[in-house]
Order: C-alpha cells, then sequence, then structure tokens
C-alpha cells in the first residue's frame, strides 16, 4: 500500500512539473499595437485558460485589411508547448517550443518553409516579435515592434 502512494505521489509530482514547463506565456496578454502600420494594425492574445492562449492579428494599409492571421499557444499531445498559426486562415502549422524565460519564448518548426523561428520578447510596454529562418538558402528575418494598447471596447 505505501509504495502504490508513493507511486501515485511520484506520478501527480511529474504531471504538476509537467502542467508548469508547459505553462503559456501569460505576459504575452492584451493588446499591441504594430508601430509603424496603419491604425487597427494589431496583435491580441486572451490571457491564458484551459492550459492555453489563443490569439490573433490583423494588419490594415491604407484602412483596408491586407493580412491575419489566427494563433494559439496550446500544449502538443505530449504536454508541450507548441505555437500554432494559421495566416490568411489556412490549415494550421505548429511550431515547438525551443526556449521560454519570464519575458521572452522561441518556438521552432525546422521542417516549415518560412518561417522556422518564431520568438517573442516583452520589456515593459513594449514586445518585440520576429520571424526568421531560411529561404532560398539564406538566413532572413522580419522584426515586428509592437505597443501595449487598450484593447477595443474596453
Amino acid at each position: 500500500m505505501r509504495s502504490a502512494l508513493a507511486l501515485v505521489a511520484l506520478l501527480l509530482s511529474g504531471a504538476v512539473q509537467a502542467q508548469e514547463a508547459a505553462a503559456p506565456p501569460a505576459w504575452m496578454a492584451g493588446c499591441w499595437k504594430l508601430e509603424g502600420s496603419d491604425a487597427g494594425s494589431a496583435e491580441q492574445w486572451m490571457a491564458p485558460a484551459g492550459g492555453q492562449m489563443m490569439g490573433m492579428s490583423r494588419t490594415l494599409r491604407r484602412g483596408k485589411l491586407v493580412e491575419f492571421e489566427f494563433l494559439q499557444i496550446r500544449p502538443n499531445a505530449e504536454g508541450k508547448l507548441e505555437y500554432v498559426a494559421q495566416p490568411q486562415g489556412r490549415p494550421p502549422t505548429a511550431f515547438a517550443l525551443k526556449e521560454q524565460g519570464p519575458q521572452s519564448v522561441l518556438f521552432e518548426n525546422p521542417q516549415h518553409d518560412f518561417p522556422q523561428r518564431i520568438s517573442y520578447k516583452r520589456d515593459g510596454l513594449q514586445m518585440q516579435a520576429r520571424i526568421e529562418g531560411e529561404r532560398n538558402g539564406k538566413l532572413r528575418g522580419i522584426d515586428f515592434a509592437f505597443r501595449k494598447i487598450a484593447c477595443d471596447g474596453e
């Protein structure tokens, strides 16, 4: 009986550790204006709930929607955190968590055409996102500077 209880305790502690390891980056929650872009160009992340975060982004030019993306940060089937992107509503592409710090996160999918890496880093009311990878044999990166704003309807 004692060994069975010890086994249950060990399994539960492993489950808690796995849950903690897969905690979404709550510091990303909120609305973020894309600097240097038309009004309304923004990325928005809901606070973590149910072990995941849901987000979306849109880019406007001259008042017209030119790009949008549905986003998720969630645990995969193994309980490891992944970033799932659906640009223009296309089928989802998953990027596995590579590194996570107190205010930074890096996801990677070496098999994806472009990008292969997606990162976010927050500094106060500023957040920097970067997509990068190889395209046609050359390393390419695109940076996105965001500033925290009130969400529409607040």
